[in-house]
């Protein structure tokens, strides 16, 4: 194949983005986050204090905004907010801005567009059932709640925020809730997916089961 896709899914918290980064860094091949695209939008909206369920505002700056992705950071309208847009405040806010259709479509034609004539390894909710349908490489992460938050509170803690653990579990039901039942294309894995559960395992064994599995498929 001339390009290789791959598409990595999962629910808040499986390690999405830090397995498809070590693995974008091990084949070479470009990165993209989508999750964090819709987290960028969530701080512009945040920033300019327009309220989460303000459909239309949301759309016009979504419709507006100039959205660039740099090797490991996301800038919005020239601003670097790669930090920013992982609070607390963002995380609670975000699956009410990525269920809104119009939004979604958006963004997922800037994701193709990066996409194109590149070797990607990408990663969000419905990469493989909605943004590259085509991967050859299609893969759904999973973990159990518990280590999901677990894995999240770490990771605020260590970044100097004060969170409390039990509200950090609830906040990742509440999303996937609203992931997997939003109407417009919903958390779920592809047909086509491998699942591995991450639960108990280090990133570098799951990133070691990655390459073997496109290895199997070269």
């Amino acid at each position: 194949m001339k390009y290789l896709q791959i598409a990595i899914d999962g629910p808040a918290g499986a390690g999405k983005s830090t397995i498809a980064q070590k693995l974008a860094k091990r084949l070479n091949i470009t990165y993209i986050d989508t999750g964090s695209m819709y987290r960028a939008l969530t701080y512009k909206v945040i920033k300019e204090n327009i309220n989460i369920h303000n459909k239309e505002q949301i759309i016009n700056i979504t419709n507006n905004v100039d959205m660039t992705i740099s090797q490991d950071n996301i800038f919005i309208d020239g601003e670097d907010v790669t930090r920013n847009i992982r609070s607390q405040e963002v995380t609670k806010s975000v699956s009410y801005i990525a269920q809104i259709p119009e939004v979604r479509e958006c963004l997922v034609r800037l994701q193709q567009k990066f996409a194109t004539n590149n070797s990607v390894v990408m990663d969000g909710r419905d990469i493989g059932t909605h943004v590259l349908p085509n991967a050859a490489i299609k893969i759904f992460l999973t973990a159990s709640i518990d280590e999901r938050a677990h894995r999240r509170y770490n990771e605020l803690i260590q970044k100097g925020e004060a969170v409390v653990y039990e509200d950090i579990k609830e906040s990742i039901k509440a999303r996937d809730k609203l992931d997997t039942e939003r109407q417009h294309a919903p958390l779920k894995k592809a047909k086509d997916a491998i699942i591995l559960d991450t639960t108990g395992l280090d990133v570098d064994i799951v990133v070691e089961k990655i390459i073997y599995i496109i290895s199997q498929k070269s």
